[in-house]
């Protein structure tokens, strides 16, 4: 096995793992990881097909845990935020919006951690959902993290560990698959992208059956400070790009 082949696989395990056990993260491991080792134009289309295949493959697994009515009106919120996100690419203020954003990130999951109630939603309310849905699609088109704010909700609405992991990945599959279709068009799905990805997959598909293990045994309290700490590794992740 080529050692460059090897890296990926690597690379692939450790990022699903992260995903399937958490339903988010990925993104701090996976993209920036793997185009150290092969082009980013490969990179980024095989980190969205493994998304689609660790998404596809935990809504078959635990569909009835998915929150369907805030699915729904995340994703429809997310596709309004999108446009937002593409045009922050072109913009000239994206170190500002990026250290605004790691700032909110990184103070809400500080906050979270040490108060002994954190900020909480008792019920689905169409406001917030189309608010962190829309933020979400703007931090996808512009840097590829719709997770941030998916989670963020999640977590002030206190969805279990696994109603948490199974409601991103009912969000994430169709999002996914919409980005792919943009890569598609294009011309992106180039055959070097399908062959890492089917390579990938004996590393991919362990990860999912071993973080869907992982996150059966997560609960409560326990499970919401994995959350926040993630959260604010990806909050230091953005204020460290906004100083480039």
């Amino acid at each position: 096995m080529a050692p460059t082949t090897l890296d990926v696989l690597l690379v692939i395990f450790f990022a699903t793992l992260i995903r399937s056990t958490f339903g988010f993260g990925e993104a701090l491991v996976a993209v920036p990881l793997l185009a150290i080792f092969i082009p980013i134009d490969v990179a980024a289309p095989v980190a969205v097909l493994m998304s689609i295949t660790v998404a596809a493959v935990v809504v078959a697994q635990d569909w009835r845990k998915i929150h369907m009515r805030s699915t729904g009106w995340l994703i429809m919120a997310t596709l309004l935020g999108i446009p937002i996100g593409l045009m922050l690419l072109t913009s000239s203020h994206q170190r500002t919006v990026k250290a605004i954003l790691g700032i909110f990130i990184v103070a809400f999951s500080a906050y979270s951690l040490m108060v002994k109630r954190p900020p909480e939603l008792s019920s689905d309310k169409r406001s917030w959902l189309l608010g962190f849905g829309f933020c979400a699609g703007v931090l996808g088109g512009a840097y590829g993290m719709n997770g941030p704010p998916l989670a963020i909700y999640g977590s002030m609405r206190r969805w279990s560990a696994q109603q948490f992991r199974a409601t991103l990945q009912g969000y994430f599959l169709p999002a996914s698959i919409v980005g792919m279709a943009g890569y598609w068009a294009a011309g992106l799905w180039k055959p070097i992208v399908t062959h890492y990805y089917l390579v990938s997959l004996p590393a991919a598909l362990p990860a999912i059956i071993l973080g869907r293990a992982v996150n059966h045994r997560l609960h409560g309290d326990a499970f919401m400070k994995y959350i926040y700490l993630g959260l604010a590794c990806i909050g230091v992740l953005l204020l460290l790009q906004s100083m480039r």
